[in-house]
């Protein structure tokens, strides 16, 4: 059985323990939110009522399509296109750049309108949460980038494509956490 086909995840088994790392941070973040918000159900109601929440749904319509684009390219290199491969990598590069501008226009709002971690316990926790995962983003775009000069120089190929398969698997966890991160901060009452 080639390592391709294995039963391990794709990817770089370094990598996955840095994953389940970062999802044990953020899985830490998320209770402690919900302790916090359970003691203080108004506030977090109140506060929850001005953020951008279409902004948020946008980003994580931009976020899961991003997702679907590294799907892709993992596919292309599965199939020995690695140009094809680097292209949809490059989408999804572009995905977190749209993110991104999105989260700092959201951040620009905030801190115009006088809203800092010292605010209120919400606020700490939506800034700390969302600022946090922002970097993440950055962390797969620089990932996605340099997957996809790899993949643009055939660096990789059907037989050997675990580059593609760790940058996908990033991706994917920063997904994953946005679209936990989404309704519990931005929807759930």
């Amino acid at each position: 059985m080639s390592e391709q086909t294995s039963r391990q995840p794709p990817g770089d088994l370094a990598m996955w323990f840095f994953i389940c790392a970062e999802l044990l941070v953020f899985g830490a973040f998320f209770i402690a939110y919900a302790f916090a918000r359970a003691k203080n159900i108004e506030l977090f109601n109140s506060s929850q009522l001005t953020l951008n929440r279409t902004a948020g749904l946008i980003n994580t319509a931009v976020l899961i399509t991003g997702s679907y684009f590294v799907v892709r390219a993992v596919i292309a290199i599965r199939q020995n296109l690695s140009s094809l491969c680097a292209r949809w990598l490059w989408a999804a590069f572009g995905s977190g750049v749209v993110f991104v501008a999105i989260k700092i226009v959201e951040f620009g709002e905030k801190l115009s309108a006088g809203i800092s971690l010292s605010s209120n316990t919400f606020y700490m926790f939506y800034l700390s949460l969302t600022f946090f995962h922002f970097l993440h983003v950055i962390l797969g775009m620089v990932i996605l980038a340099a997957v996809a000069l790899k993949a643009g120089k055939g660096g990789y190929c059907s037989t050997d494509y675990s580059g593609v398969e760790t940058g996908a698997s990033y991706w994917h966890m920063v997904d994953l956490v946005w679209i936990v991160l989404f309704p519990l901060v931005y929807v759930l009452h």
